[in-house]
């Protein structure tokens, strides 16, 4: 594999932030996910949310932080999602 066709892979990965909900298991934890999005025909602004089961290779996340996670390779059956940074701790 060359080194740009390397760089080009790693830029498509999406990028989410997200509130962890729970630990799930040893190096996971599950996120919360929220965007928003208009309605097609009102117009109203509409709330849309997600689970993610994410990998967290170190356990430091806990409850209540806000999240940083990318897009990754299937780690498990559930897991396709990886930890980047805790953006802030909860009290």
């Amino acid at each position: 594999m060359t080194e740009r066709a390397g760089n080009a892979e790693r830029a498509a990965r999406r990028r989410r932030k997200g509130v962890v909900l729970r630990r799930s298991g040893d190096k996971t934890v599950i996120v919360r996910v929220e965007r928003k999005k208009r309605h097609p025909l009102y117009g109203k602004v509409v709330r849309y949310s997600a689970n993610l089961h994410v990998h967290d290779e170190k356990n430091e996340a806990a409850a209540g932080d806000r999240v940083m996670i990318m897009e990754t390779r299937p780690l498990s059956k559930m897991k396709r999602w990886r930890l980047l940074e805790i953006a802030g701790k909860s009290q």
